[in-house]
């Protein structure tokens, strides 16, 4: 059975940087939330927060990956360390369980798999991966957000066929 790395937030862990979790059932939908009932209790998850992995606290001060691929908070403290710490736990934990799926927090300058904010903390998406999500697909692991839950799920049944 293959295993899935989840963000721990979707989990109901309130370990997002301004303290709380992120409610799949509630910000994405039912279905989404089933799906990750179902992994549970098939015991399939792994989770992580690569943000607090990486030695951040909880509550912490929102960051964001800069165009120079600095991760800089919004008190201008470069905490690119800690996300790469995160990045490269979050790896180890693929590999140490042989997962070839992950689905993390998108828009998270960590998790983002297609978007992240642009570094100027004014709220402004733009395609991109975060630290986590672009390291964890340039070793093989495909990277999905919590909006394409579905698509997750058939690609695990097709690694399983």
């Amino acid at each position: 059975m293959e295993k899935v790395l989840v963000s721990a937030c979707f989990l109901g862990n309130p370990v997002r940087y301004n303290g709380t979790d992120l409610n799949v059932a509630e910000k994405v939908d039912t279905q989404a939330q089933a799906i990750l009932d179902s992994w549970a209790k098939e015991g399939r998850i792994v989770s992580i927060c690569p943000e607090v992995s990486g030695g951040l606290p909880t509550p912490r001060p929102p960051a964001e990956l800069q165009l120079d691929g600095r991760v800089v908070d919004d008190t201008g403290e470069d905490v690119s360390s800690e996300f790469l710490k995160g990045a490269e736990n979050a790896l180890a934990l693929c590999q140490r369980f042989n997962i070839k799926v992950a689905v993390l927090t998108e828009s998270s300058p960590s998790c983002g798999s297609t978007l992240i904010y642009d570094g100027s903390f004014s709220n402004t998406k733009i395609p991109g991966k975060g630290i986590t999500a672009k390291l964890l697909s340039e070793n093989g692991i495909k990277v999905f957000s919590q909006f394409s839950l579905e698509e997750a799920r058939a690609f695990l049944e097709k690694l399983e066929a």
